[in-house]
């Protein structure tokens, strides 16, 4: 399963993304983890060190020109099946297997941005990054959990056909949710329909109905024990409130699944 996270920025996908992540690992399942945000967080709120994280493809600018520029030729559509592992670093469980299961291995790919990039160099990476995305999520037998900027441009309607679902992370404000209901119409413009609304740090109160919006929803309440050690640790994961989010993991992974465009693409 190919599931992409969205949302404005600060909302917490990139936390939902690295609790989901690592409830597949603990239950057996291996996991790419593919960081496509300008923050580059996903490897620190999955536990490890700024020294251990990957160097974004982006700042390859070797292997953009080796790649783009193959045989003196423009290429965008470039050989990129060996990248992935190339370019990976293996991500630690966040807390003890599921009782009787093997655990399964998290990698993560770190993507970049090209916000500071000139013209031609932003244009030969944006390929790259492009087909590497759509390789892992194309290719690859394996759960794949993409993190996303606010939209999904990153995705292109190409590579959004074979994502099976979309994460859309909002907090419990109209701005954060307009911008969600913005993400969905966009990817629903791609083909991907499959789409479910978290809204993290509820306080309660109805959430109202926007258009673009999925239907589908469920909540997370503000986390002490996130809060606790925030300012000095980027993990997110293994909280004293761990039993809460893999119960709310199951759940959103379960309506995914379930999804009739789900079961048809299956």
């Amino acid at each position: 399963m190919k599931i992409a996270f969205a949302g404005k920025g600060g909302v917490g996908k990139t936390s939902l993304a690295a609790w989901t992540a690592d409830w597949l690992a603990r239950n057996g399942k291996n996991v790419w983890l593919v960081d496509a945000d300008t923050a580059l967080s996903l490897g620190q709120a999955s536990g490890l060190s700024p020294d251990q994280l990957p160097q974004p493809l982006i700042q390859r600018k070797d292997l953009v020109r080796e790649r783009i520029h193959a045989g003196g030729f423009l290429n965008l559509n470039p050989e990129v099946g060996d990248l992935p592992d190339e370019l990976a670093v293996d991500v630690p469980l966040g807390g003890d297997p599921a009782p009787g299961v093997t655990p399964g291995h998290k990698r993560l790919l770190v993507m970049g941005a090209v916000t500071n990039a000139g013209g031609g160099c932003a244009c030969d990476a944006n390929a790259l990054l492009k087909a590497v995305l759509a390789h892992i999520v194309m290719d690859r037998d394996e759960w794949v959990l993409v993190d996303l900027e606010a939209g999904v441009e990153h995705l292109g309607r190409g590579t959004a056909t074979h994502v099976d679902g979309l994460v859309i992370v909002s907090e419990p404000s109209m701005r954060s949710l307009q911008t969600g209901a913005v993400v969905g119409r966009m990817a629903a413009d791609l083909g991907l329909t499959n789409q479910a609304l978290v809204v993290n740090r509820y306080v309660g109160g109805e959430i109202p109905v926007l258009d673009g919006l999925p239907e589908w929803s469920l909540s997370i309440p503000a986390l002490s024990g996130l809060q606790d050690r925030q300012m000095m640790n980027a993990s997110v994961l293994n909280l004293p409130e761990r039993d809460m989010v893999d119960a709310t993991v199951a759940r959103l992974l379960d309506s995914l699944a379930e999804s009739p465009v789900f079961m048809d693409a299956g």
